[in-house]
């Protein structure tokens, strides 16, 4: 697994530019074969954070969320391993998961929504997880889910 070991723990992103800095300067560390997983409630910096990490693997975008195609492949642009992005939240199991055949071994792989999956698929990974106010007067209306807010990142490695 290919990331700094520097970026686990948790941290504050005060906006979103930041979250898509802190998905590039990550993306630029990762190679063929590592896995991501990314949770956390809508709003809260999924796809963001996998735009700079596009960027910092150097994969051709457009990077959106892709709920409804499932997943989507963005190729390297310059040589690197492409990024497959995954929505697993309208998957029903592993094994649909299973099923859309990614090449794990040959991609960067970034799953939205996969926490209970990813040991179906993986022996290792980096857990991913994006929390943002909800809620109440301190918290983020869903009209406002875009709105720059702070929001908590905690980054863990699973697995040997």
């Amino acid at each position: 697994m290919s990331v700094d070991p520097a970026f686990l723990g948790r941290r504050e992103i005060a906006t979103a530019d930041e979250m898509e800095r802190l998905g590039f300067v990550i993306g630029e560390q990762l190679v063929a074969g590592d896995l991501l997983v990314l949770t956390g409630p809508l709003g809260a910096g999924k796809t963001t954070f996998t735009r700079g990490l596009a960027e910092g693997l150097g994969v051709r975008g457009p990077v959106q969320s892709p709920t409804f195609v499932i997943a989507r492949t963005h190729p390297s642009l310059v040589g690197r391993a492409p990024l497959v992005h995954v929505d697993a939240y309208r998957l029903g199991s592993a094994a649909e998961l299973d099923d859309l055949d990614v090449d794990l071994a040959g991609s960067v792989v970034v799953i939205e929504w996969g926490r209970e999956m990813a040991a179906s698929i993986a022996d290792a990974w980096w857990d991913i997880e994006l929390e943002r106010p909800v809620g109440g007067a301190e918290g983020i209306a869903d009209e406002d889910l875009d709105a720059d807010a702070p929001r908590i990142v905690t980054i863990e490695r699973v697995g040997p």
